[in-house]
């Protein structure tokens, strides 16, 4: 069954997670560089339709989002991606995935390595300084993830006293702990895996990062045994990555907002965190498209 293979190969992948998302930048899950060993190739311009191919940078390793079982790739940023590729002119046939690194991905648009970057990429106006973005095509919040029977956690201000598992150099665990709950004991640990399974066997309360992402690993974990709050605290604005000077933006946000419209938008991120009472947050998604830079 492919849901079930699919679900099997993502929770072995997700022990080699580390929570870059909070270690540097809110959906960001795995900053901690390397070189992404893709290879540029003669595909057409982003937007061109038709052309041999479109090279766009997803993460291959994050459940729910971006992830590759062999040949297939799943999540809720592949199919974002592969609808705004349909909307400019390419079938699926067409799309050659990439690897985005978090650390990688300026130099990959700036060195013409990728057209285009969907990989929980979040708009700062640091990146805008580098690179240009169309979007947002969703609006992320740093979270919680529970057990399903859990009554008591409702929000951050909810864990003093409580066990709160991150991954080494959290920025959302520590931003409970300095803004919302300063009793609550933080368990770090290398990888979203540990916690998982900490959190499963009652070791620790609460696992945090970003809501989606959060919805991502528990829909892997496939069990129905946790759940994702719903009180997010952070906003988190993810884009479409484009090299500097890109004149695809105007066409990018058409095909967004057309997937806001027919409902594409809302069945993706069902099919992506289907089993986990996820829901966005409705006063932040479907997110309004910024103006593209001129």
């Amino acid at each position: 069954m492919k849901r079930t293979r699919v679900a099997i190969a993502a929770m072995a992948a997700i022990g080699a997670l580390t929570l870059g998302a909070c270690q540097a930048d809110a959906g960001d899950p795995d900053d901690a560089g390397g070189d992404t060993g893709a290879e540029t190739t003669d595909g057409a311009d982003a937007g061109d339709g038709g052309g041999d191919t479109i090279r766009i940078g997803i993460k291959f390793d994050q459940p729910g989002l971006g992830f590759q079982d062999g040949a297939e790739y799943t999540g809720f940023d592949v199919d974002v991606a592969t609808y705004v590729a349909g909307e400019l002119g390419y079938s699926p046939d067409q799309i050659e995935w990439v690897e985005a690194v978090s650390a990688n991905r300026e130099t990959m648009l700036e060195g013409g390595q990728v057209d285009m970057i969907f990989a929980t990429y979040s708009i700062t106006d640091s990146r805008d300084e580098v690179v240009d973005f169309a979007g947002p095509y969703f609006v992320a919040g740093q979270d919680l993830l529970v057990r399903a029977d859990e009554t008591e956690i409702t929000g951050p201000e909810d864990l003093n006293g409580k066990n709160l598992c991150s991954v080494s150099g959290s920025t959302s665990a520590q931003r409970i702990k300095d803004d919302f709950a300063d009793q609550v004991q933080l368990i770090e640990q290398p990888g979203y895996s540990e916690c998982i399974q900490y959190l499963i066997g009652g070791q620790v309360d609460a696992v945090t990062t970003d809501d989606i992402i959060l919805a991502g690993l528990a829909a892997a974990e496939g069990s129905g045994s946790m759940t994702v709050v719903g009180n997010p605290f952070s906003e988190e604005n993810y884009g479409v990555g484009l090299p500097p000077g890109s004149d695809q933006c105007e066409a990018i946000n058409e095909a967004i907002q057309a997937m806001f419209d027919d409902g594409s938008w809302e069945q993706f991120i069902t099919d992506n965190t289907e089993g986990t009472g996820y829901t966005p947050n409705a006063d932040l998604n479907p997110p309004t498209l910024r103006e593209c830079a001129s």
